[in-house]
């Protein structure tokens, strides 16, 4: 079991390397500093003397990958690439445009993200699995008919139109909750009640549907008319062998999303004014920080190589043929 966690670490750390060089690449190879400075400072107006500035504010005016004018290690470390991207291996972001530490700026924002993000993941999961089990419990049946009906509905409207719906009925016509905003403490649920309640709605259709085949799917194995032929009840059959065997592509899906719970959601952020990671991105890319946007695309890959790794230790805990083999 250790060897294969071991392993599974090993196998994370090049792929995590070719990310943050591709990074590096595409923010400072394709997209030089001087790009960047006009981009900021504008196209048509800019001076090279204020683009020299700019990139010596941040630190963008040194060599990419070997400085030749220095000496010893500080040929390789007084360069854009060990200080922009080799950093960010010790989580050392730099600062953004507006002299504010990248880092502390994230560990502050992480946890409004968080407080959207666990509730809808942990809400969702029952609720979707819940109503794919009655689907299929009652399959061929009314219920299982207009439960799909409801699912291929739900998914046909995009989460936009929840947001917007949500915010005019449920804040501005029926007052029940603020239409935007966020306080810290208790104060906080009634800020996060209604886009709890949106991030769950929005997926339901599609997860539930997903949920529902892989259910199907398991209904009809030998182990399942083995059950049968003993004796077992339906719903024995269903929550006993059916959910347990079914757990694999379950925690696929749902391990995955492990860095949607600390990036947080760029809508539901946005358009609530929470100020959680994901305003915090949408905030960058409009006011077109560099530092941030390239800090944020960095965490967010590590965080799905790290989604990826606890998906393969969570199968060898309900599949024992992984961990033997």
């Amino acid at each position: 079991m250790l060897s294969y966690i071991l392993r599974r670490i090993l196998y994370a750390i090049p792929i995590l390397i070719g990310v943050n060089l591709i990074t590096f690449a595409l923010f400072f190879v394709v997209n030089t500093p001087d790009d960047m400075a006009r981009m900021q400072l504008g196209i048509k107006y800019v001076t090279p003397e204020a683009i020299e500035k700019w990139k010596a504010e941040r630190g963008y005016d040194k060599p990419l990958l070997f400085n030749q004018e220095d000496e010893k290690l500080g040929k390789l470390t007084n360069t854009i690439f060990f200080e922009k991207s080799v950093s960010m291996f010790m989580f050392d972001f730099g600062r953004a445009d507006d002299g504010r530490d990248i880092a502390q700026e994230i560990k502050s924002r992480m946890i409004p993200s968080l407080a959207i993000a666990l509730p809808v993941f942990i809400l969702g999961l029952i609720a979707y699995i819940t109503f794919a089990l009655l689907m299929v419990f009652f399959r061929a049946t009314y219920i299982d008919f207009w439960g799909v009906v409801l699912c291929v509905a739900l998914m046909s409207i995009s989460s936009l139109f929840y947001i917007i719906a949500g915010q005019f009925l449920v804040s501005k016509l029926w007052h029940l909750v603020p239409i935007s905003g966020y306080e810290n403490g208790l104060d906080a649920g009634k800020f996060l009640l209604l886009p709890v309640i949106i991030g769950v709605m929005s997926s339901a259709g599609s997860n539930t549907r997903w949920y529902r085949t892989i259910f199907l799917e398991e209904m009809n194995k030998e182990y399942v008319r083995t059950a049968r032929a003993k004796g077992l009840s339906e719903r024995i059959v269903l929550f006993r062998h059916v959910l347990r065997n079914a757990m694999i592509p379950i925690l696929t899906g749902a391990v995955v999303v492990v860095p949607l719970l600390f990036l947080g959601s760029l809508l539901v952020e946005s358009f609530f004014g929470i100020p959680g990671l994901g305003s915090y991105t949408i905030d960058a890319i409009n006011s077109q920080d560099f530092a941030v946007v390239r800090a944020m695309v960095f965490l967010g890959s590590m965080l799905y190589i790290v989604g990826l790794i606890l998906t393969d230790i969570s199968y060898t805990l309900v599949d024992p043929r992984i961990r033997l083999t």
